[in-house]
């Protein structure tokens, strides 16, 4: 039996579809929403989706995203860089940012060490942290990986590595609830956390 919808419509559902947290219902929402748009503003955001593709790229140093060479924050004179806090996506630096309470440097992993989905320390950017460590000055590595299994492996992973060169590294404070994402936490227990980081 043919869909009852044209088949671009139903491209447009399916590319939805695949995003996180979207449903088929959400999916049709958007897919409509997105064609009662005028087409200067859909355009626009074509435009911005593509444009963000094409200009988006790691930062040098922490391998968070920019659109320059380093990110708004290793370009800020002003941050503490003996401290690296070690988080898994840069939606956790977004995160950590909002408590104003942070202001020192970041490392973006790009993931979490997980066998079952095979990802192992050559997936993620453990060398590149390794090497700012043995380059840089940096006296602090704050563990901020996600209270879950795969989160702890690669905290003690990083954790094992970095010890024999002298840096302190520590681990957020269990102010985050177990299984929890560091995005869907709010800025006083992400607060807590930091304040109440202990070292592994």
């Amino acid at each position: 039996m043919a869909g009852s919808q044209a088949p671009s419509i139903e491209r447009l559902i399916d590319c939805f579809n695949r995003l996180p947290g979207i449903g088929k219902k959400t999916a049709q929402r958007l897919a409509y929403y997105v064609l009662s748009m005028p087409e200067e503003d859909a355009l626009k955001f074509a435009s911005a989706i593509t444009d963000a593709h094409k200009k988006i790229h790691r930062c040098k140093k922490c391998c968070n995203l920019t659109d320059d060479e380093l990110c708004p924050i290793c370009r800020n004179a002003k941050r503490d860089e003996s401290i690296i806090c070690v988080v898994e996506e840069p939606k956790d630096v977004v995160a950590l940012e909002k408590t104003q309470e942070y202001s020192a440097l970041y490392h973006v992993l790009h993931g979490v060490i997980s066998p079952l989905n095979g990802i192992g320390p050559d997936q993620l950017t453990i060398r590149e942290l390794v090497k700012r460590v043995n380059d840089d000055n940096v006296k602090e590595v704050i563990m901020a990986t996600n209270a879950t299994a795969e989160g702890e492996t690669t905290a003690v992973y990083i954790s094992r590595l970095l010890k024999p060169l002298g840096v302190k590294v520590t681990r957020l404070a269990y102010g985050i609830p177990v299984g929890g994402d560091l995005e869907y936490a709010d800025e006083v227990t992400l607060v807590r956390a930091l304040e109440g980081r202990s070292e592994i």
